[in-house]
């Protein structure tokens, strides 16, 4: 069999899908063919309206025209906002589309910061992900985002499987020798509570209420520090952090490469992730996958990626959130608790397992 991954435009979290997928595909069909296309890259943060256009034509004309050219059994895109490329393949060939989200139906200032038109952005995403009506098939990566893609595009539910992300085998357990030398360099104290959130600051992420946590901390006279790896905070958190004296309870990392993450969600003892709304939640993963504790919302996809291996909150509720922290910081037999089953519940979720998932369908839809 011959697939063809159609990437999008250089884009971590999905880089990190399509490297996970093409991986498990050839361990577990080691003589079929993968073929890996991506197009071409822009710098996102440029204002250039030059760029801007070079950057649709690429898109929406180039790559697409592209990928129609290529040979193959099945077409699988891997972001639903590439979906416009099943409008060029689906008379032809066997196509499929990942969904990981279709957030920005709830939560429009997603598409802010981008690089597209403003006075089209909204247009052409949702031109683009309504062309997962005309493909062969869809995987979504959680129970949730299936349902959004049946209600939300009336694609009916037996078009859609529910094929989950996986976590990388670099995400680990380090030894104690290295997270000290880690913490040795960063100048941290190890008695110090030292809490982490990883990804993006849209409002869906809940940053403001994360804040709001650790200032109950810093009132209750908690041992803590708060690293935030990714985006970086907004001018309105970083007001709130002045206003409330939290600067000196914060470290920002920035965007480390992933051997970094990896030391840092190991030197971590408990990893944040109260987001409103996600389709998969992968950061959940990683932390159990390291032995971290996670906290995280008992709302959207979380429930379902962490199981009884987290502490679920309500993500609007900063006491809630608090009080978890305090219940991990006094219980050391609870805490270990979380850590075996992080441990266990993250090695459920492997390449492997999802792209078999995936080689089934590709197979029924070809009539294997």
């Amino acid at each position: 069999m011959r697939v063809v991954i159609v990437r999008t435009m250089q884009e971590f979290s999905m880089d990190v899908y399509a490297d996970g997928i093409i991986s498990g595909l050839k361990a577990i069909r080691p003589d079929w063919e993968i073929v890996d296309l991506a197009p071409r890259n822009f710098d996102r943060s440029s204002s250039s309206l030059l760029l801007r256009i070079n950057k649709y034509y690429e898109r929406f004309w180039r790559f697409p025209r592209f990928v129609k050219q290529q040979s193959a059994d099945i077409f699988h895109i891997i972001e639903p906002a590439e979906a416009h490329i099943v409008y060029w393949l689906h008379k032809a060939a066997k196509t499929v589309v990942t969904c990981h989200d279709l957030i920005n139906f709830y939560y429009s200032g997603n598409l802010q910061g981008s690089v597209q038109l403003p006075f089209v952005s909204k247009t052409v995403w949702l031109l683009a992900v309504k062309g997962m009506k005309y493909a062969n098939h869809i995987f979504a990566v959680s129970h949730i985002t299936a349902k959004d893609t049946t209600q939300l595009l009336n694609i009916e539910p037996a078009k859609i499987s529910v094929t989950p992300n996986a976590v990388e085998p670099i995400f680990r357990p380090l030894p104690q020798s290295e997270i000290d030398s880690f913490w040795q360099k960063q100048g941290f104290a190890s008695k110090t509570t030292h809490l982490l959130n990883v990804g993006a600051n849209h409002p869906r992420k809940n940053i403001f209420t994360i804040l709001e946590a650790l200032n109950i901390l810093k009132q209750k006279e908690i041992p803590f520090k708060f690293w935030k790896v990714g985006a970086d905070f907004t001018d309105e958190q970083q007001q709130y952090i002045q206003n409330h004296q939290l600067e000196n309870y914060i470290t920002y990392f920035g965007k480390p490469d992933k051997n970094t993450l990896v030391q840092i969600y190991n030197a971590a003892d408990i990893l944040i992730a109260p987001s409103l709304h996600e389709g998969f939640g992968i950061t959940i993963l990683e932390a159990m996958a390291c032995g971290t504790p996670v906290i995280t919302s008992n709302t959207s996809a979380m429930p379902e990626v962490a199981g009884d291996a987290a502490i679920l909150v309500n993500p609007k509720d900063p006491q809630a959130i608090s009080a978890a922290v305090l219940r991990l910081h006094n219980d050391p037999i609870y805490y270990q608790e979380l850590v075996d089953k992080g441990l266990s519940r993250a090695k459920l979720f492997t390449w492997e397992k999802t792209a078999e998932k995936l080689a089934e369908i590709y197979e029924k839809l070809l009539g294997y």
